[in-house]
């Protein structure tokens, strides 16, 4: 049997946890064996995670007790924290309850020392105030991680206990998933309890991911009645004969708190344990729990009972002035009152020596926590909540701490309580919590707001949902716009935000209606300039938009004559400039176009990579087009100054993927290979993270294939095609590079050629259809030539003569030499020579390292010259295409044999 048993002998619910004990100690063990090496600025060893689960009053939070000692006696710091059944919707409350503590701790040195997680989520842990606007959730979650990160290097070794993780709030929850799985990089080991839950609750997919990564899960069981039999002879001496002992075990099965209650009871009743005093054993343990508990509560008295529900209301860390606020009695009786509770064993003792916890309570167990606060009639929680709330705001709290309170009590057409729920919900998009923030809005909504409001409301509730539910968005949002008192700016960005929440729905056709309708509805001026210029950006994204020469007509005769004289302005100067780009219209025009939208070469106000009014996809419009008419340095340092901004703001979801999709891609088209699989692996990572199938995972994935096969890792890019599931049916939203042209040109490198061409032949169908012929960004035609040069040269040189006719009205070096490369492989003889010599020129010209390299190796092949294949290899090797660099040095071995 377990011998150690904090609190005096026989009072602790340890026994028949030996295994459990030995697991958490191996895992100190091995904590403290890595503060015995030197501290690496990296860990040695990952860290531990191991997760207890059970029923009520198994004994979980007596195990973390019994773990939280054994560190603290191997020198540990140990943090904890415990989830509350009334707190899971106040956010990141059980991470704030672990961390904040320790960092207020620090020193004036120490602090200074913290990374730059602060700005992003300090806000979150009550650390710092809110910058404004929307936060990144994962980026706040990725933030508080770092904050772990930092403080194992100020107090290690480092031990959390997370209690009762079921009732913990979903932001914590979130962050536990993420900690999980970054264990690797930490020297802590967590330690998480919580009971079984249901697959449809809540909280149930965080907890088994956190459970999945764990090095041990163990499941806490009832003692068996042996054990029970000697926990009753450890607590009431060893006189207790075996029918007393075998009916502590029945009456309780075995629960070790019911247990412990029970046998306390036997104490304070003077009854001896032996066979006669069995029978009065059932109704001490119905005291315990349940209606015996309140029967014995309400024993102390009425005071005595309002201050526990008051308490129960609260939930844990309990300040006592609050609790005497809703229970309607004085500080100084609830000070008595609560003595009296703490005998009674509903509240715990104060710890020794702790003047500071004078006025904060705290229950003995969750279980009476929780038995005390259903017990209170619906009607009185529904009036204490409402108390707690007026008492937390006397107390200066803030918003998003009284509405959780605000959110139980009943609607009554309060202007006030919709303003605090508003304003609640604006400090929860602040910290990056916004499914608190949406229940703020839609209680707000059933109160019912002012009409004035009403519509703002629902606008609210549409933007804090927009990543989350676009469903929801798109219902909310009708509905504002349907409101009579919905004008102004608000209406136009709401018009916006609707919009793109029925593109991202799949919903062009609709989205394009709502905006036509509003158009018709204002008068000339920039909320109209506005929307039309939406209405074109949002049909440019959209691959299978129909009548799309019609559209770029009037583009064409909108943006053309424009200045940029305002953002409106810009815009669609920018929208104007892709359309060319992908009609294949002349790149020095597409050029200018980019040009006149900026100012002095630079994004104007509010047009930044992380301004909401006109969203990321113009901007990534306006890099594209730079990208894939060769101005490869102004496209580098847009992308490169989206991801300093999107790190900046802690937006680490899809912008940032985008960005480093992007940026990538850059780095691709100068032949900087292997800097642009890394950038373009990492876009993938930071995608999967925001979801699976979205569209930014098919420009990251084509992308990558691209790269990879450039390479020559053919089967690295087969893995990608098929992980991504890169084949038709395609996303309605644009897709860059041409997802058919890189498809068949893999199959065709991977030997699967029938297909190939079949994926090449779907690409030029689509291509007719639509009217878009860039041959950078779709590159069928020239890889189509190539497959059918033996099988059908005919119409092999008809593509290549179309390739090389839009390359030319493209005119940049690259599509130019590309298309040439193209016919010199048709070509023969000396013409084949001249073809490649002049594709190898013009790639010289371009910015696009790998293309050159590949053009350089292919001249110096025809041409047998030794000097220009030596110097295409060398090309190639610097850029990373190692099977291109095989091949010069195959080939120039071969030579070297010949001649020697």
């Amino acid at each position: 049997m377990t011998q150690e048993r904090p609190g005096g002998a026989g009072s602790s619910p340890l026994w028949e946890r030996e295994a459990e004990l030995g697991s958490v100690r191996a895992a100190i063990d091995l904590l403290c064996t890595q503060r015995l090496r030197s501290v690496p600025s990296r860990p040695e060893s990952p860290g531990g995670l191991l997760v207890f689960t059970g029923e009520p009053g198994v004994g979980k939070t007596a195990l973390l007790d019994a773990t939280r000692k054994a560190a603290r006696d191997r020198g540990c710091a140990v943090w904890s924290a415990r989830g509350g059944e009334t707190l899971a919707s106040v956010p990141f409350y059980v991470v704030r309850q672990l961390l904040k503590p320790a960092l207020l701790s620090l020193s004036p040195e120490e602090y200074d020392r913290l990374g730059g997680w602060l700005d992003i989520a300090g806000p979150a842990l009550g650390l710092t105030e809110p910058s404004g606007g929307h936060v990144d959730p994962q980026a706040v979650s990725d933030g508080l991680v770092g904050a772990v990160c930092d403080l194992t290097e100020i107090s290690f070794p480092l031990v959390l206990l997370v209690d009762d993780a079921h009732w913990a709030d979903q932001e914590t929850l979130r962050w536990l998933v993420n900690l999980a799985q970054r264990l690797d990089e930490l020297r802590i080991l967590l330690v998480v309890t919580h009971r079984a839950v249901a697959p449809g609750r809540e909280a149930a997919p965080a907890l088994a991911r956190v459970g999945a990564l764990a090095g041990l899960r163990g499941v806490l069981h009832d003692l068996t009645p042996g054990a029970a039999a000697q926990l009753t002879r450890a607590r009431l001496g060893s006189h207790a004969d075996d029918a007393f002992c075998r009916q502590v075990w029945a009456v309780t099965a075995g629960n070790p708190y019911d247990t412990v209650e029970l046998l306390a009871k036997v104490e304070d009743r003077g009854l001896e344990p032996v066979e006669s005093s069995a029978e009065e054993l059932r109704g001490l343990n119905r005291s315990a729990r349940d209606g015996g508990l309140i029967a014995r509560l309400s024993a102390l008295g009425t005071a005595t009972v309002e201050l526990a529900r008051a308490a129960a209301i609260l939930g844990t860390n309990i300040a006592v002035p609050v609790a005497a606020g809703i229970a309607g009695i004085p500080v100084e009786e609830a000070r008595g009152r609560a003595a009296d509770l703490r005998t009674a064993r509903i509240f715990a003792e104060r710890p020794p020596n702790r003047a500071d916890e004078e006025d904060r309570l705290e229950f003995v167990h969750p279980l009476i926590a929780s038995t005390v606060y259903q017990a209170i009639p619906v009607a009185t929680r529904t009036a204490l909540h409402g108390a707690a709330a007026g008492q937390l705001r006397k107390a200066q709290e803030p918003a998003a701490v009284v509405a959780r309170h605000l959110l139980e009590v009943h609607p009554e057409e309060d202007p006030e309580l919709v303003a605090q729920l508003r304003a609640a919900a604006g400090e929860h998009l602040g910290v990056g919590a916004p499914e608190a923030a949406v229940r703020c809005l839609e209680r707000a909504l059933r109160e019912p707001p002012l009409p004035e409001h009403h519509a703002e409301v629902l606008y609210e509730l549409g933007c804090a949902t927009l990543l989350t539910a676009p469903t929801k968005t798109i219902a909310h949002l009708r509905e504002a716009l349907a409101l009579p008192h919905f004008t102004g700016q608000n209406r136009v960005d709401a018009v916006c935000r609707l919009a793109q929440a029925l593109v991202h729905n799949g919903e062009l056709e609709e989205a394009v209606r709502v905006i036509d309708g509003e158009v018709d509805l204002l008068p000339l001026g920039p909320h109209q300039l506005r929307l039309r210029a939406l209405r074109f950006m949002w049909q440019g994204i959209h691959a299978g938009h129909q009548d799309s020469t019609r559209r770029s007509r009037s583009l064409k005769e909108l943006a053309d004559p424009l200045h940029g004289r305002d953002n409106s302005e810009r815009a669609l100067l920018i929208i104007r400039a892709f359309d060319a780009l992908t009609r294949g219209e002349n790149a020095a025009f597409v050029v200018e176009l980019c040009d006149r939208s900026l100012v002095n070469g630079e994004l104007p106000p509010g047009l930044g990579w992380t301004d909401t009014e006109w969203g990321f996809e113009l901007l990534m419009m306006l890099g594209s087009s730079y990208l894939f008419a060769d101005r490869l340095d102004r496209a580098g340092n847009l992308f490169n100054d989206a991801r300093r901004e999107y790190e900046d703001r802690g937006w680490t979801g899809a912008h940032l993927a985008l960005a480093h999709c992007f940026g990538g891609y850059v780095l691709r088209r100068r032949g900087k290979l292997v800097a642009a699989e890394g950038l373009l692996r990492e876009a993938l990572r930071l995608a999967d993270r925001v979801g699976t199938g979205l569209p930014m995972h098919w420009d990251a994935a084509c992308m990558l294939i691209d790269t990879l096969i450039a390479r020559g890792n053919i089967d690295g890019a087969m893995e990608v095609l098929e992980k991504y599931k890169v084949a038709p049916p395609y996303p309605s939203t644009f897709i860059m590079p041409d997802p058919d042209s890189v498809r068949g040109r893999l199959l065709i490198e991977a030997g699967r050629v029938q297909e190939g061409i079949e994926a090449l032949e779907a690409a030029e169908r689509a291509a007719l259809a639509s009217g878009r012929h860039n041959t950078v960004m779709a590159t069928w035609a020239a890889d189509l030539a190539r497959a059918l040069a033996k099988e059908d040269p005919a119409r092999a040189a008809r593509l290549a003569a179309v390739c090389r006719a839009q390359a030319e009205r493209f005119g940049t070096d690259t599509a130019i030499g590309e298309a040439l490369r193209c016919a010199a492989v048709l070509a023969t003889g000396q013409r084949s020579v001249t073809l490649h010599a002049q594709a190898a020129a013009y790639l010289e010209a371009s910015p696009c390292g790998y293309e050159h390299a590949v053009a350089r190796i292919e001249y110096g092949i025809a041409a047998r010259s030794t000097a220009e294949l030596e110097r295409g290899t060398a090309l190639a090797r610097a850029c990373g295409a190692d099977t291109v660099a095989a091949r010069g040095e195959e080939v120039l071995a071969s030579w070297r044999r010949l001649l020697g």
